[in-house]
């Protein structure tokens, strides 16, 4: 069985001194191989290419069989590693809190151990007529959250 260490291994070293970050690698029991890598660029299909190619030819397949996916990080799908969150620094996410609450609002800074959304909310001040729009920032611990992910808008 192809180790999930070792496809890691060879992807950081390929990557090293290129604008890709490795996002994820899945290994199965019967070594189906899943990659995923993101820039803050996006990703070309043939930088996906070569990265598969590059990988193959780590192993030999007379030893190993194997299948083997290379794909960038999905849009819609949730972040799973610190630079997605740089990456979408001034876009509006959305966060599923590990107690259940689900906000949106534009992502503002991102640090080592929390990140910060700026929220809007409509709240009814005291003796007041009218709701009014209040900006609060908000901060995240990653500890916190089920998700944070990228939301699409059409306008």
């Amino acid at each position: 069985m192809i180790l999930k260490t070792t496809i890691n291994q060879i992807v950081e070293n390929y990557l090293d001194n290129t604008d890709y970050y490795l996002v994820d690698v899945k290994v199965t029991q019967d070594n189906r191989i899943s990659v995923e890598i993101d820039s803050f660029d996006g990703v070309s299909l043939e930088f996906c290419a070569e990265l598969n190619r590059h990988i193959e030819s780590q192993f030999d397949r007379e030893v190993e069989d194997f299948e083997l996916e290379v794909s960038s990080a999905g849009l819609t799908e949730p972040f799973k590693v610190l630079k997605q969150y740089e990456k979408n620094i001034g876009n509006e996410v959305e966060t599923l809190t590990k107690g259940g609450k689900k906000l949106s609002g534009v992502l503002k800074e991102v640090h080592e151990d929390n990140f910060v959304l700026e929220i809007e909310k409509t709240e009814k001040p005291e003796g007041a007529k009218r709701k009014t729009t209040i900006i609060e920032d908000v901060t995240f611990s990653y500890e916190d959250i089920k998700y944070t992910k990228y939301i699409i808008r059409f306008k």
